[in-house]
């Protein structure tokens, strides 16, 4: 006689369409289902182990990029700051095995640039004329330049200022001098165009109103009030001859905003190659100090990593 128990048992075995006095299929089915559930998880770890690898192989490279920028950043400022004023050169580059990566070093005076807040109207107008604008047009970009960076008299309607007005502009000029050279991109009444050609020839760090024509780009010497062609070629030709006097330049440009003397403000350039043969730059702009704890201040730093292999420096 089956207990009531046995009854529910037979009861249940019936419903689940097996056999009476039969648990086997029962239990490999529960079987299965623990294995596909190991299985899962053991899927979801390997997915996050492989993740996390990942995320500390991209980080580790970053450290490393960092390290480097900051160790050739170290060796180029020693270098300049190593001799005096009087015999510091105004551009150099260099290439340096740092523990098991490797940096490539260039540094250039921004007095190689023309700055925003001290060049005069000419040698603007002279960079965009250089650059492709009409003769016509360049010297009212310079204008509009000159105009956001000069001072405002209080209390009286500023020009400038209707004219941004007129233009439905958020903002008026600044009346003081550009903090960065981006900020270009707000002086209106010149066209973008004309703004992203001039960008790589300037600066606000050099605090200088001339050019060193040593190092200036040909396209800033160009720039110069009353430079021909037939100058220029010459120009370029005598600062590659080591036997030229750098000071026969300055008259041969013959232009008060020539000169071959440096800033105190330097331009740093930085590509380090990491262990794992990973490429990265930085572009930064250093102020040396002739005094306190510290040799020099950076002013701008612009990083670059995209984490590419590429061909070795």
């Amino acid at each position: 006689m089956r207990t009531a128990a046995q009854g529910r048992g037979a009861l249940g075995r019936k419903i689940l369409g097996q056999p009476l006095g039969d648990d086997r299929g029962f239990i490999v089915i529960v079987v299965l289902w623990m294995l596909a559930a190991l299985a899962t998880l053991a899927l979801i770890y390997l997915t996050y182990v492989t993740n996390t690898a990942v995320t500390v192989a991209v980080n580790t490279d970053r450290l490393q990029a960092d390290a480097l920028m900051n160790a050739g950043l170290e060796l180029a400022a020693y270098r300049l700051t190593a001799q005096s004023e009087a015999t510091r050169p105004t551009s150099g580059t260099f290439n340096a095995r740092v523990g098991a990566g490797r940096v490539a070093v260039t540094f250039r005076s921004e007095a190689a640039r023309i700055d925003l807040n001290m060049a005069p109207k000419a040698v603007l107008a002279g960079l965009m004329i250089g650059l492709g604008v009409s003769a016509s047009d360049a010297p009212d970009y310079a204008d509009r330049i000159l105009a956001w960076r000069s001072s405002a008299e209080t209390g009286q309607d500023n020009p400038e200022d209707s004219y941004y007005r007129t233009l439905g502009a958020p903002y008026l000029p600044r009346h003081a001098p550009f903090p960065h050279s981006d900020e270009l991109w707000l002086v209106r009444g010149i066209p973008p165009a004309v703004i992203e050609r001039v960008l790589p020839f300037v600066t606000v760090f050099s605090n200088m109103r001339t050019v060193n024509v040593l190092d200036a780009a040909p396209q800033v010497v160009a720039a110069l009030p009353n430079m021909t062609p037939e100058t220029l070629q010459r120009l370029l030709r005598d600062r590659a001859d080591p036997s030229v006097d750098p000071r026969s330049l300055v008259g041969l440009a013959g232009s008060a905003s020539a000169t071959t003397e440096g800033s105190k403000a330097y331009r740093v350039t930085v590509a380090a190659e990491a262990p794992s043969h990973r490429q990265s730059s930085a572009e930064i702009v250093i102020l040396l100090l002739e005094s306190g704890d510290e040799p020099y201040r950076v002013l701008s730093w612009h990083n670059a990593f995209d984490g590419s292999a590429g061909k070795p420096l």
